[in-house]
């Protein structure tokens, strides 16, 4: 028999479906029953691809006796953090308030009126990892509900001050964004990085996908300590444990600062940044390696993680067969029969023993580079790369017959305008129109069916779009728009980015300065949250800093950039103490110190003169250019940037500019690559 959690749509919310816990989804029902019956609210936060949510299901939420407990005193309520990002940034700071850390799944006890006043993270059936047991927890908090509801309802306002006391920043004096600004960001990331291992921090290493960009974008403008740093991170991610060799794609992390053992599940918005930081990093360095990490972790979302109609899915479980990161494991006997007289050589590669290094099987890394494989395996060292993608596909092949982990297949917009981004991308500096393709299925997807009435929605899923869309969701879209308007120049996508903007200023400004993560007419929770802090994907206010700015450079709306700049001046210092808290922010910071770039062509787009021009902008990459593209003369609402140009000489023309002020233009390539540089 299945709980109330039975008619949701989200994978998470279903995997609970069928726990004796009386779960509820959030909403009136809950909270009113909560309100009526006067009982605290357990709140569970989590998400599909969760181990330890998954762990914690099976411990506790199926136990008969311990749902009993939950069921007697307690209103029960599911969260899908993924779907409802604001309802888990405000619990998850409760979290952090009250124990210093958090984590999924969250575990936060509420008044009837949603205000937290007890909570942590994981809790075990029996006492152990220094932690009680769960039903020690839930016996606790009953008790002290039942005879101290006066010291619960202070700690619960306490906590909630001071959640919303910390949702306020106060900004600096105006200041000028000048590069020089952003010297003090890099020079604490050099002095904080781990030149052994690759990353910043200790175990667990995450990969810090924004921090490279940075990083990059100054590369690009002569900083070779910035470059060299940006390498290392990515060829340490690249060996191997937290990449997949086999199929491409990034795990979400790595349990040891090696990146050797992941937490092997997959989540779409790594993978999103990891491989447009791969990518930026080839058109820089010519590094075959992240050509072929970008190339292949692409490949692997369109083979396993792409809806039919044009959808990123969310995630892949690091679970298959009820096993952590089964599906990904090796062992000696299996290797070798599978590729008989090449197993020594793919051995030696990856160090494959007969005792492993996790659970008796083997993670896949690198243990010797190409010039290494090619002196003991006397090769040709231009052989190895190829050789190795061979007995790659062997095993792919092989792998893709075990069970695989469970996909959480519903469609998140800012995820999946992340992901476009990078298609877009990929399309146009590689040259390759598959790339551009998906980009433009997806953004058709996106556009036709979580776009409606005029307002976007966060989730798809099943046919049905839900849950109103957040500031992440509009600014990403924005973004993503954007790239793909420079990569396929139909004015759609284009229009649809200044809509997306101004519905931004209308639904999210705070007349305050900034904005918030939810719309004007959004549910009512215990505060509206603004979270500053980039995490895992990029933050809601910086993503909308860099749309203004970069639609301010299409349109010459300077408003917008005014905007965004007082919004920089707020976080400047926090940035620049703590900038892998503020990667995103320092992108849109360094996009606004330095001069764009703005590139206009026309000519008809198939013409091979207009194309040679196209591919003389995009055979480098450069943080600070846009370009727009249109034929002669441009179709009404064209960006700014096209408007008042004429041919030269009756050919496909370029228009190298700054400010709206251009050099003289070019039908050359040679001279629109003099003028590039």
């Amino acid at each position: 028999m299945t709980n109330r959690l039975g008619n949701e749509n989200s994978p998470y919310l279903l995997q609970h479906a069928d726990n004796p816990v009386d779960w509820y989804p959030w909403g009136k029902e809950a909270l009113d029953r909560a309100q009526t019956e006067d009982k605290p609210i357990f709140l569970s936060i989590g998400y599909a691809a969760c181990h330890w949510c998954h762990v914690m299901a099976h411990e506790s939420f199926e136990n008969p006796k311990t749902a009993a407990l939950m069921n007697q005193y307690f209103i029960n309520i599911k969260v899908d953090r993924e779907e409802r990002p604001d309802i888990d940034n405000i619990y998850m700071n409760a979290i952090v308030a009250m124990t210093g850390q958090g984590g999924w799944p969250t575990s936060v006890f509420l008044t009837p009126d949603g205000r937290p006043f007890f909570g942590g993270t994981y809790y075990p059936p029996e006492r152990r990892y220094n932690l009680p047991s769960f039903t020690q927890v839930l016996m606790s908090v009953a008790q002290i509900w039942a005879k101290d509801r006066q010291g619960i309802l202070e700690s619960s306002q306490q906590i909630t001050q001071h959640l919303q006391q910390t949702s306020l920043l106060a900004g600096t004096s105006q200041i000028e964004f000048r590069p020089k600004i952003l010297d003090q960001a890099a020079s604490t990331l050099a002095q904080a990085y781990n030149w052994r291992y690759g990353g910043w921090g200790g175990a667990p290493m995450f990969p810090q996908a924004m921090v490279i960009e940075f990083l990059l974008g100054r590369a690009t403008r002569g900083d070779q300590l910035s470059l060299s740093i940006a390498n290392n991170a990515l060829h340490a991610m690249a060996r191997g444990g937290l990449y997949d060799v086999i199929g491409g794609g990034f795990a979400r992390y790595s349990t040891d600062e090696q990146w050797l053992i992941p937490h092997f599940e997959k989540m779409l918005y790594d993978n999103a940044l990891l491989a447009r930081a791969y990518l930026h990093a080839y058109l820089i360095t010519r590094d075959q390696k992240f050509f072929s990490v970008c190339t292949e972790t692409l490949d692997f979302i369109t083979r396993e993680m792409t809806h039919p109609l044009g959808g990123f899915y969310s995630s892949l479980d690091a679970d298959s067969e009820g096993v952590e990161g089964k599906y990904y494991l090796w062992s000696v006997d299996e290797i070798q029969a599978l590729l008989g007289d090449e197993a020594e050589f793919f051995i030696g590669t990856y160090n494959v023993t007969k005792q492993g290094n996790f659970e008796g099987k083997t993670v896949l890394q690198r243990a010797l580079d190409d010039n290494q494989l090619a002196i003991r395996f006397n090769i040709q060292i231009e052989n190895v790369a190829e050789k190795l993608s061979t007995l790659h596909r062997i095993l792919l092949t092989y792998r893709m017959a075990r069970p695989h982990p469970a996909t959480d297949d519903k469609v998140l917009l800012s995820w999946n305008a992340l992901m476009l981004t990078t298609f877009a991308e990929a399309g146009r500096y590689l040259r390759e129109p598959k790339y551009t393709n998906v980009a433009m299925r997806s953004a058709a997807f996106l556009l036709d069916h979580m776009f409606i009435d005029q307002r976007l929605y966060r989730s798809w899923r099943a046919g049905k779009a839900l849950h109103p869309a957040f500031l992440e969701d509009y600014a990403s879209l924005g973004l993503a728009l954007l790239a793909l308007y420079q990569s396929d120049p139909q004015l759609r996508w284009f229009i649809s980015a200044k809509q997306l903007a101004h519905q931004i200023l209308a639904l999210f400004k705070d007349p305050h300065g900034g904005f918030f993560d939810t719309a004007s007419d959004h549910e009512n929770l215990i505060l509206r949250p603004k979270n500053l802090q980039d995490n895992a994907i990029p933050s809601g206010g910086a993503l909308t800093a860099l749309l203004l700015l970069q639609l301010s450079t299409y349109t010459g709306n300077h408003n917008w950039r005014l905007i965004a700049e007082s919004m920089l001046d707020t976080i400047l210092n926090s940035a620049l103490r703590y900038p892998t808290a503020f990667a995103q922010w320092l992108l849109a910071i360094d996009y606004a110190s330095h001069p764009v770039q703005e590139i206009a062509i026309l000519g008809e787009y198939q013409d091979p003169r207009t194309q040679a021009l196209i591919d003389t902008v995009w055979s480098s990459y450069h943080p600070s250019r846009l370009t727009a593209i249109a034929t002669y003369p441009p179709p009404e609402a064209s960006p700014e940037l096209l408007i008042s140009r004429l041919l030269l000489n009756e050919s496909p023309t370029a228009y190298v500019c700054q400010n709206f002020t251009c050099n003289h233009p070019v039908n050359l390539t040679t001279d629109l690559a003099a003028q590039l540089n």
